[in-house]
């Protein structure tokens, strides 16, 4: 019942700030929000992504000593979403409080975070810094969770070190014409500008994600071999735990190691 400026300024009324304070904390959440054109608004002319904005606003004027967010950006569209989380970011920084902010979302994560918990039914599988889980994921989980495109994992035959797959991720792949570790067709190539995804059908592999230059020439169709960067592949045993480095062709008992990577691990 009550307009957006009214349920910003709501839990300063109750704590008696003075009234110039107020407008002042109203007229700064709004502008980082994008509401000033709404103010005045009640709930029920705003989107579910504006509601969500002055959720966010009534809590960024209390100023509070830790922030608890869950998913508080999932109703926004693209463009805003990108802008929120700078925005978030930025509070973050200037106000120097705790956030615990929840969300399925990996790049937010990877983004915003100073550190990540991941979970995975309950159970926290690794706890690190946005790079430490990309460069370091303790199991296949967090390796597929963690990277945009996800990660490709390649079944491999049980080796003496207990590998039974393997995983590169897409920027660790590279293309040729004329030699490579794999052979492959070309599916579905993805455009972005300034990078290229291409889906590559391997015939006793499956599809494995490549990503290349932005103005790559493939065409749908071709045949083109992949090459691996060695020291990028992740090794997992059985129980999908991380056991090392290093790239063994599906088949073949010759593996390549890297212990100061393994050490790390």
């Amino acid at each position: 019942h009550m307009s957006v400026r009214n349920n910003i300024a709501f839990p300063l009324k109750r704590a008696k700030v003075a009234p110039e304070v107020i407008d002042e904390k109203i007229a700064s959440a709004a502008k980082i929000l994008n509401l000033t054109d709404y103010l005045d608004r009640k709930p029920g002319q705003l989107s579910g992504g504006q509601r969500q904005r002055v959720a966010i606003g009534r809590a960024i004027v209390r100023q509070p000593s830790a922030f608890l967010f869950d998913e508080p950006l999932s109703n926004l569209d693209a463009s805003l979403r990108v802008n929120m989380r700078l925005e978030i970011s930025e509070l973050h920084k200037s106000l120097n409080t705790t956030m615990i902010y929840v969300t399925h979302d990996q790049v937010e994560a990877m983004t915003m975070a100073d550190r990540i918990a991941v979970f995975n039914g309950g159970v926290i599988e690794q706890v690190g810094t946005p790079l430490e889980l990309y460069q370091h994921p303790v199991n296949r989980f967090v390796a597929g969770f963690i990277g945009s495109p996800k990660m490709n994992f390649v079944p491999v035959d049980t080796q003496s070190d207990g590998c039974c797959e393997m995983g590169v991720r897409p920027e660790h792949l590279t293309i040729s014409n004329e030699s490579g570790v794999w052979q492959g067709k070309v599916g579905v190539i993805e455009h972005l500008g300034s990078e290229t995804f291409l889906h590559v059908h391997l015939a006793d592999i499956g599809t494995l994600t490549v990503k290349a230059d932005g103005d790559c020439a493939v065409q749908y169709g071709d045949e083109i071999y992949l090459n691996v960067l060695d020291s990028k592949v992740l090794r997992f045993d059985a129980q999908g735990t991380t056991i090392g480095r290093g790239f063994s062709e599906p088949g073949s008992s010759t593996t390549v190691t890297s212990e100061s990577d393994t050490a790390q691990l």
